[in-house]
Formats: C-alpha cells, sequence, structure tokens
C-alpha cells in the first residue's frame, strides 16, 4: 500500500533488456532505502515493483512486459529522474489517498501554465490505450499520477487538469514534464468500487446512464 506522497526523486542508472522483460537499476537519494529489504514494495512514478537486488542506494527492479507496456516504466532511460515512494506501514499517517502501485492507464500532457507560484497540468487519454479511466474521474476527485496524490482542479470530456503547489514541483518529477509527456493513471479504489457499484445496480434496475 502506498499513500501518493512522493518521498523524493531518483536516477535511473541502467535499463537491460531481459527477453520481453527488463530490469531496472534506480539510484536514490543517500540513506533514504536504508534497512530496505529485498522483496520489499517501492512505487517508481506510482508502479509497484518488487526490491530484486539492493547495493547501498542503489536499487534493482525486474519489470514485466505487461507493465511496461501499459505505463512509463517501459520508455525509461539511463540518467531520467523518476518519482518514488516506499511501501506504507502499518501507522503511517495517510498524508494523501490510500494507493495500491497498480496502474489503471496512461495520460499525456496537453497543456502546462505558470500562475504566480503554482503550476496548472492538463492531461488527455492517451487514445493507445483500451482502458478508458474517464468515468472514474470528477472535479475535486482524487486520482495518482506518477505515484502522486492529487486532486483534479478542472475536468473536460477527454481531459483532467491538476494546480501543484511549489513543495509538489521541488519533489516531484511535475516541474520537468513537457507537453507529449506520458504519465502513468491510478484511480482510487474506493472510487472504482462505488462506480462500478452504481453502475451495476442502475443496470440491474434497466436504467442506463449516457
Amino acid at each position: 500500500m502506498f499513500t501518493g506522497i512522493i518521498q523524493g526523486k531518483a536516477s535511473v542508472q541502467s535499463v537491460i533488456q531481459d527477453g520481453r522483460n527488463k530490469r531496472l537499476e534506480v539510484l536514490f537519494p543517500e540513506g533514504v532505502m536504508l534497512s530496505q529489504q529485498l522483496g520489499a514494495s517501492v512505487a517508481i512514478n506510482g508502479v509497484c515493483l518488487t526490491v530484486a537486488e539492493i547495493a547501498h542506494d542503489v536499487l534493482t527492479f525486474d519489470v514485466i512486459d505487461t507493465t511496461l507496456a501499459l505505463t512509463n516504466i517501459g520508455l525509461l532511460q539511463v540518467g531520467d529522474t523518476v518519482n518514488f515512494e516506499r511501501a506504507a506501514r502499518m501507522g503511517d499517517e495517510v498524508g494523501g489517498h490510500v494507493m495500491s502501485g497498480h496502474i489503471m492507464t496512461s495520460v499525456s500532457v496537453s497543456h502546462i501554465e505558470k500562475v504566480d507560484e503554482s503550476v496548472h497540468i492538463r492531461f488527455v487519454t492517451d487514445r493507445q490505450q483500451e482502458v478508458d479511466a474517464r468515468r472514474y474521474l470528477f472535479d475535486k476527485g482524487y486520482v495518482g499520477l506518477n505515484g502522486a496524490s492529487l486532486t483534479i482542479s478542472d475536468i473536460g470530456n477527454d481531459w483532467l487538469e491538476v494546480s501543484l503547489i511549489p513543495e509538489t514541483l521541488r519533489l516531484t518529477t511535475f516541474s520537468m514534464l513537457s507537453v507529449g509527456d506520458k504519465v502513468n493513471l491510478e484511480i482510487d479504489a474506493h472510487t472504482q468500487a462505488t462506480v462500478d457499484t452504481v453502475e451495476r445496480v442502475l443496470k440491474e434496475k434497466g436504467i442506463v446512464l449516457p
């Protein structure tokens, strides 16, 4: 489980093709992975990955082909910067919202606007992905973007927008995004369950939503 509160940025050290999969080596800030264990979970750009090797501040992850195709992990190259969060422990404060690290789909940056100290970023659904997450998105609702728990500040038929404060920009890779960049999207599990249940009940009653 993750909270969507990004703990910092890390750097991709190597990307090694392993058949249809890849082995990803990531360098973390000094000391942040102390006491980390093999088999533990770490969210990289919001994707829950399992620690396969530990070498001081460098962790290695095996990434399967399905994850590579669905997320932006498959696009990472040596030198790229990623968001990270260690798995939450029992009793940790949940400052964002509960996240699983299971990405639903990806969205692409369509517009970036700076207003004073804040930044507004608009995303459109990646039409190459078959999963349509729009039914789970609503104004002021939660969304996970590259692992960060964010509130949707505005939304349209095929886009959503978030507004980022300086602290979020400092801790994450959002300040590095450019138009066209692919971002991982995770929907809050409670929202998914609620929407799916309501739609199922309405369907059973013969009510079809537009």
